[in-house]
């Protein structure tokens, strides 16, 4: 049977750990890995705008009149192309003030470009949420009676 270890050289540190951390010492935290939130939602509304998945996919991740605009633009499928799958070519975001990023992709489907822009605005639980939603330069006006 070992003996344990006394003296100065005693430490909490488990056998075979070679690191120099100590007990109580604690790591910096790092910023979760991964697409940044406009890439993310960029693949979302392509998914609802090309038909591959259902508006009501995005009512907890919508804000404002912007489901309203997914409501009106979806069922025409804008971003579906016969024959190819649509695809996002570049998705660039700018971040106007804390919280808000103003976002841009073009979207290709065979020979078909067209451009999708969005806003996005996290909100007090830290979730980023889309508030609007604009295709091609031609925006999709909400209901006057919302």
């Amino acid at each position: 049977m070992a003996r344990p270890a006394t003296g100065p050289r005693a430490t909490a540190r488990p056998p075979g750990r070679r690191d120099q951390r100590g007990p109580g010492t604690v790591r910096p935290r790092r910023r979760p890995h991964g697409p940044p939130p406009h890439e993310l939602f960029a693949e979302r509304l392509l998914a609802v705008l090309s038909g591959l998945r259902p508006v009501h996919w995005m009512l907890g991740q919508t804000i404002g009149s912007a489901y309203e605009q997914l409501v009106r633009l979806a069922p025409g499928t804008p971003l579906r192309a016969r024959g190819a799958v649509p695809v996002i070519r570049t998705c660039r975001g700018f971040q106007p003030r804390p919280g808000v990023i103003e976002a841009a992709a073009s979207v290709a489907a065979g020979e078909q470009v067209r451009a999708m822009a969005f806003r996005l605005e996290r909100g007090t639980d830290l979730r980023w949420r889309c508030a609007a939603v604009e295709l091609g330069g031609d925006r999709v006006p909400a209901r006057a009676d919302a």
